[in-house]
């Protein structure tokens, strides 16, 4: 048991410095955790950067958030991992950090759009945006609880991320596909309009997910446009989350059998919503929104070129 304690302690150091690397938390920001038994999960400290900290830094807690064991004391935002662990049995690992082109979504509360890239779709699926509330605290951690059961990231609005797994490569592995897609649509929009899979390709694309063992909320739905960010929608009006910038093309959901004719009936005519037609394409964006992807690029470019 002591073997494998020292074993996961430096996995959690080693996301910690690919974390730090990447420019997912600076300072001290971002904390980790793992759930070792029923009772006790290990986590890293507050006030360390995450790039540089030693196994013997971290600190092991009860599923309440108590310190059991640690030099130091345990991350503020414990909680917020504890309740994705009482949540979902199957989970063992949270990580939670800053990606700054997935936190700017969460910023601009610009819903991440599908129907993009394979990889998005098969490893990600729709990603939820939480309401903003105050970091380390209850009404914070409670937060992701609408969306738990559904996504295996979700973006805190103003805040950052936190995806979770039953390994932690996993739970770091949301979180680098995510920021990755983000940043690759930040980059797409300022070179012109974004471009949709078909509804054929995007059926394609959800049953690969379903032979590879990867479970997608949307299979589930009678209602669901495949590419229209429907499954959170909903839980999305109280937070103020609007798409803007990239909205997808609405089709119908003529791909599920479930759905009723009537329902069938978007397919294949002009998009609902936006006026836009079904060859995924969008019309140009406004001066405002070029003027925010613009500022958003040069950023991006800025610290791309430091680094």
């Amino acid at each position: 048991m002591a073997q494998n304690l020292h074993r996961i302690r430096q996995e959690i150091c080693e996301i910690g410095r690919r974390m730090y690397a990447k420019g997912y938390c600076a300072a001290n920001d971002g904390n980790i955790s793992y759930r070792l038994s029923e009772k006790e999960v290990l986590c890293t400290p507050t006030m360390v950067s995450k790039g540089f900290m030693k196994p013997e830094d971290l600190c092991i807690v009860d599923l309440e958030g108590n310190q059991l064991s640690g030099r130091r004391k345990r991350t503020s935002e414990i909680f917020l991992h504890l309740a994705i662990m009482k949540a979902r049995a199957d989970v063992r690992a949270v990580v939670h950090c800053h990606p700054p082109h997935a936190t700017a979504f969460g910023i601009a509360r610009e819903p991440v759009p599908l129907c993009v890239m394979p990889e998005a779709e098969i490893f990600l699926g729709e990603v939820p945006i939480a309401k903003y509330a105050l970091p380390g605290t209850k009404e914070f951690a409670e937060t992701v609880l609408p969306f738990v059961h559904k996504a295996n990231i979700v973006i805190l609005a103003n805040h950052g991320t936190v995806s979770y797994a039953d390994t932690l490569e996993k739970a770091y592995w949301w979180t680098e596909v995510l920021d990755s897609y983000c940043r690759i649509l930040m980059l797409a929009r300022s070179l012109g309009n974004i471009h949709y899979f078909s509804e054929s390709e995007a059926q394609a694309l959800l049953q690969l997910k379903e032979k590879l063992g990867f479970p997608d909320p949307r299979t589930e739905l009678k209602n669901c446009d495949l590419c229209a960010n429907d499954l959170f929608r909903e839980s999305w009006k109280e937070a103020g989350i609007e798409q803007r910038v990239f909205t997808p093309p609405r089709r119908g959901c003529s791909w599920n059998p479930g759905c009723s004719p009537a329902e069938k009936g978007g397919s294949g005519s002009a998009a609902q919503g936006n006026g836009q037609p079904n060859s995924g394409q969008l019309g140009p964006a406004t001066p405002e929104q070029e003027a925010i992807i613009q500022a958003i690029t040069d950023r991006v470019m800025a610290i791309l070129s430091q680094g």
